[in-house]
């Protein structure tokens, strides 16, 4: 009985450190920031598509939820050091919001039982691809509601310049999260 008590308390505390990682992931890479336009380029989408892949859908979207609720309280947990409803509900709030699509995809691929790396490499970006797809999707409709303008141009200011290397950074959580996943079981 001691055993399985042991056991439990070092399985919830993994799971505890792994989410506090996630979300100090996250924010680090929210923090690394490069203002262009009304939404600055950022890590965030390497660090969402990372802990999805590499935490799986519950604890992958947990991780984004606590991450939100952390900026909601207005802990400066987003870009520019940003916290708080005005940092969440402005323009780019459909886009941190969006993360809970660019999370739950790529950890839903993890369920694929793919083994051999490159196959599960290239499976992973696919899946980074639609979470980011519906992270944009989901951002942009909310840009769009926001500024009262047309769907051309917020496509132009919010999506067009981030696609390059937004793509860049995928392929980077995709080749991360196969090295890294035997590692978290």
């Amino acid at each position: 009985m001691k055993n399985i008590t042991a056991k439990r308390f070092r399985s919830a505390a993994r799971e505890v450190a792994y989410m506090g990682l996630a979300v100090a992931v996250i924010t680090v890479c929210a923090w690394i920031s490069l203002p262009v336009g009304p939404i600055p380029f950022t890590l965030q989408t390497l660090a969402v598509a990372l802990v999805g892949g590499l935490l799986g859908w519950k604890r992958g979207t947990a991780a984004v939820a606590v991450y939100l609720l952390m900026g909601l309280i207005g802990i400066p947990v987003f870009a520019g050091f940003k916290g708080g409803t005005v940092a969440l509900f402005g323009p780019t709030g459909g886009y941190i919001f969006g993360f809970f699509f660019a999370a739950l995809v790529p950890a839903l691929f993890r369920l694929l039982p793919v083994k051999k790396f490159w196959v599960r490499t290239a499976l992973f970006y696919f899946g980074n691809l639609l979470g980011l797809a519906g992270c944009y999707f989901f951002g942009t409709v909310w840009f769009v509601l926001m500024y009262h303008c047309t769907v051309g141009y917020a496509l132009t200011v919010c999506v067009t310049p981030y696609i390059l290397p937004d793509l860049v950074k995928l392929a980077l959580a995709a080749f991360l999260t196969v090295r890294l996943e035997k590692y978290l079981r």
